[in-house]
């Protein structure tokens, strides 16, 4: 295998692996942006309101205290892994970029080496 050929082997796999990263990051802020909609809701309601948790086909009664607890808790759960995803991806692009740069570079001394043995024949 030449090295252009593992160089662009290696840029399809960072590649594969940022868009993976991005992918996970989205479903992250739809996860947030739903959990943020049923606090808003919890917060609307008065006290003594009674709530129900959906387990399985079973809708069971839940305190509300626990309730609201649980959801602040997956919010607070939630945005660490987004910060952990963001700082991955960071990390992703930093090597995607390399991983570029290399192959670019790569294919440019080819075309100069191929042009330059063109002009010498």
């Amino acid at each position: 295998m030449s090295a252009i050929e593992q160089l662009s082997k290696q840029y399809n796999q960072v590649q594969s692996e940022l868009n993976k990263l991005v992918a996970s990051r989205q479903k992250l802020e739809t996860q947030l942006q739903e959990n943020k909609i049923v606090k808003e809701e919890f917060d609307k309601l008065k006290s003594g309101t009674k709530i129900y948790k959906l387990i399985g086909p079973v809708l069971l009664p839940q305190d509300q205290d626990e309730a609201k607890s649980n959801v602040e808790k997956r919010l607070d759960f939630i945005k660490r892994e987004i910060t952990r995803a963001e700082e991955s991806i960071k990390k992703e692009q930093s090597k995607f970029t390399q991983s570029r740069d290399a192959l670019v570079k790569a294919r440019t001394e080819k075309m100069r080496e191929s042009a330059k043995a063109m002009k010498s024949n």
